[in-house]
């Protein structure tokens, strides 16, 4: 199912049939340190944006670390002694946060009123659904990859483990529960309706969006910018240079871009990685030493939201070796809408983003990821049509992932789902007069 096709009765994109005037009072629930520069961060982040503009009321809820963000409504919990770290991934530490964000979320809404719950991840969904059922409100669901599957993933659960059953039952139950599920591609809606047995009319695919605008190619920058910040890097100016932006992890592929850089440096010499991203640096850097291409690599580091198109334009070649089957790849989105060559390995999501015009290697190969980066970083001597496949990228970007559009399904779920719950919330009442009336108990 292509982006470009996706229907759903519970919504349209379009807002047909719906009050477009009507504002709403949403409470976010992000169980993660927000914000951080990455992945489902940057989601949460522009989903909130697009709904302010839209004139929506948003308050996100929240663990205690995290930036803060002008404009933004953020209500955080009570710190953990034992653990100031942020947490990223799956972490027995996230039992206490997870914990704290229910008691905060419940606050919250004992204090104020709001019309939905917009519920990211499977943790924070919960809490949703328990809270939800408690004061009668929807919940929407920002389903960003499978719960197991991400345990599996970060080697944090083996399918085998003892947990592993109770945990697939509550990620179905979940999944199937909440009134509407966003997911970030329709890989990821195929997995909830044939995996987890969900109502097909209540899941709906929202791709992870770009701003075009703010993302875009180097030809755009004042002369002699984008030189400077190279300079700055250390990065010599004879070489190719491969951009990476994301999390530093096992299972994004941080190993296996750092062993493929290693066979092309076995041949040729003229060409740089820069990785930029976190966690994990010191044990990529030694990875990198001990491969012999510590010098055809820079480390960045977190690099600030607001910065990464400027540092994405530096680029020759882009990468994305994620090796999840089920999570979103929200970077191929700004790689494209810089108009960069992004190479990925072949996953249903990576396929869904890039069409027809991103190189994809072999799942896991780092032989064929060496072979696809040299390809793009030497057009010449492999006959790649660099230039029409830019072209293609940025302009699929543009066209297809948008956060106006994206704003538009979600105003027009919430739309769904509160008509529903104002519905329901009515029969029930209705029931409950019934049941109590002098007649009904006196049969």
């Amino acid at each position: 199912m292509a982006c470009e096709a996706v229907e759903n009765p519970l919504a349209t994109a379009e807002g047909e049939g719906t009050d477009e005037k009507r504002s709403f009072r949403v409470l976010m629930i992000a169980p993660t340190s927000f914000f951080a520069d990455y992945g489902c961060h940057v989601r949460i982040l522009e989903e909130a944006r697009i709904l302010q503009k839209l004139g929506h009321r948003v308050t996100i809820v929240t663990y205690r670390n995290g930036h803060d963000v002008p404009g933004l409504d953020i209500r955080r919990t009570l710190p953990i002694p034992w653990r100031r770290d942020y947490e990223v991934g799956s972490s027995r530490h996230k039992i206490a946060f997870d914990a704290l964000l229910g008691l905060k979320t419940l606050e919250v809404l004992l204090r104020e009123r709001f019309d939905v719950i917009h519920a990211h991840l499977h943790e924070g969904a919960l809490i949703g659904l328990v809270l939800g059922r408690l004061f009668g409100l929807p919940v929407v669901f920002d389903f960003q990859g499978s719960l197991t599957g991400e345990m599996v993933d970060h080697k944090f659960l083996g399918e085998t483990s003892r947990f592993f059953a109770p945990l697939l039952r509550l990620e179905t139950w979940i999944s199937r529960s909440a009134h509407a599920v966003f997911t970030s591609t329709s890989n990821a809606e195929r997995l909830l309706v044939e995996r987890f047995g969900c109502d097909p009319g209540r899941v709906q695919t929202l791709p992870d969006s770009v701003n075009a605008d703010v993302f875009r190619p180097a030809e755009t920058y004042p002369a002699g910018e984008l030189a400077e910040l190279r300079r700055g890097l250390g990065i010599p100016a004879d070489r190719r240079l491969i951009v990476y932006l994301g999390l530093l992890a096992e299972h994004q592929g941080t190993s296996h871009l750092l062993r493929a850089l290693q066979l092309i440096v076995q041949q040729r010499q003229d060409l740089h990685l820069l990785l930029m991203g976190f966690p994990g640096v010191p044990l990529y850097q030694q990875l990198a030493h001990e491969l012999g291409v510590a010098d055809f690599v820079t480390f960045t580091g977190r690099i600030p939201y607001p910065d990464a198109p400027k540092y994405l334009a530096l680029g020759d070649v882009a990468v994305a070796p994620k090796l999840s089957a089920t999570e979103g790849a929200g970077k191929l989105l700004n790689y494209m809408a810089v108009g960069l060559p992004t190479v990925a390995f072949d996953t249903p999501v990576a396929r869904e983003y890039l069409g027809l015009d991103g190189v994809l290697a072999r799942r896991g190969d780092v032989g064929s990821l060496a072979e696809e980066l040299a390809r793009c970083l030497y057009p010449a001597e492999f006959c790649t049509p660099v230039a029409e496949m830019k072209r293609q990228l940025r302009q699929r970007a543009s066209r297809l992932f948008r956060w106006e559009l994206a704003g538009r399904l979600i105003f027009s779920t919430y739309e769904a789902v509160t008509r529903q719950s104002v519905r329901a919330n009515r029969e029930r009442v209705q029931s409950e007069g019934r049941a109590t009336s002098p007649q009904a108990r006196h049969g």
